[in-house]
């Protein structure tokens, strides 16, 4: 195994993988090379029409990994890395994403096998993709221990712990959304109260900000218009950002004091808003990670792009000795 800073072993496989981002608005399908380039890569909508089945959504997702495969040339490929929304059951990649309906226990990994005979298929979160994909070629890059934060219409992690990626007995170690900050605090949907996510996560923020009398009449107004009126000064929409930072510099300190984490990479939709978000958070963190081992802690925004989950999912494959534990 080489080290944290290095590229890929000595004795790896210089063949590419097929890689995949599996989302409720969208699917990407990518050629990544053995350093994790994106050779060739396109996108398609998850549903063509809401009369979409499971079927439907599949052969779409197959004419678009055929797709890129025939734009690449279709070379030998030495495996399939899928990031797909949750919940599924891992490792057999039995998905039912929150925001696909059609998909409820779909065998998405023995499709793929099926398609794609020979090679290894293996399927993870998609916010497990995009943390894998920063700390191999991004933000978290030679970072030994890191969590990783997606915060959009959920809010998704993973957890690096000394060099690899830790699963858990189900696959969600990391998963800082459902920490609980609040026992008093709203109702998440995971049946909890209180969690990062139910503060945090794009929908909610909306919600609150339009119960506090913000916008009350446009029912259609989401997070991107509450960032816009929170960079106008808004005092409802601010206090929702603060509200979110402190609800994730909360979980974040508790993360790094069971976990001894030295960098956190926080990422998604929630958080280009930017200062509004990350000023409450850093507050909030340095006020309750107290104990001297979590004060050196480092949040940072993710370096790579709207390629990240397609890069982590090809992780999967080509730096399994890191970021896969189930074969």
């Amino acid at each position: 195994m080489t080290d944290l800073k290095a590229g890929r072993p000595a004795n790896a496989r210089t063949e590419p993988v097929l890689a995949v981002d599996i989302g409720g608005t969208k699917i990407a399908a990518g050629v990544v090379d053995a350093d994790g380039r994106v050779l060739v890569s396109d996108r398609a909508p998850t549903l063509a029409s809401h009369d979409d089945d499971a079927d439907a959504i599949w052969a779409r997702l197959h004419a678009l990994c055929e797709s890129v495969l025939d734009a690449a040339g279709r070379p030998v490929i030495q495996g399939v890395g899928v990031g797909c929304g949750g919940p599924m059951r891992w490792p057999v990649g039995e998905v039912s994403p929150v925001n696909l309906l059609p998909w409820r226990d779909f065998p998405l990994r023995a499709r793929l096998a099926a398609a794609y005979p020979d090679v290894p298929v293996r399927v993870h979160n998609d916010a497990v993709a995009v943390v894998v994909a920063e700390h191999w070629q991004g933000a978290g890059r030679g970072v030994a221990n890191m969590l990783g934060m997606v915060v959009s219409t959920g809010v998704g992690g993973g957890l690096i712990l000394e060099g690899r990626l830790i699963d858990g007995g189900s696959g969600n170690a990391g998963h800082v959304g459902h920490m609980v900050v609040d026992p008093d605090g709203p109702p998440c949907g995971c049946g909890s109260r209180g969690c990062v996510e139910a503060f945090a996560r794009g929908p909610g923020l909306a919600a609150w900000a339009r119960e506090q009398g913000w916008r009350p009449n446009d029912p259609t107004a989401n997070a991107r218009d509450l960032a816009d009126d929170a960079r106008a000064d808004h005092k409802v929409a601010r206090a929702a950002f603060e509200r979110a930072g402190w609800a994730l510099g909360l979980g974040i300190a508790s993360a790094v004091a069971l976990c001894d984490v030295e960098r956190v990479v926080l990422g998604g939709g929630v958080s280009q808003v930017g200062p509004l978000l990350f000023e409450p958070l850093e507050r909030t963190l340095r006020e309750y990670a107290r104990i001297e081992f979590a004060r050196h802690v480092r949040v940072e925004r993710p370096i790579l792009d709207q390629d990240a989950g397609m890069v982590g999912a090809a992780g999967f494959i080509l730096r399994g000795d890191r970021y896969w534990s189930a074969d």
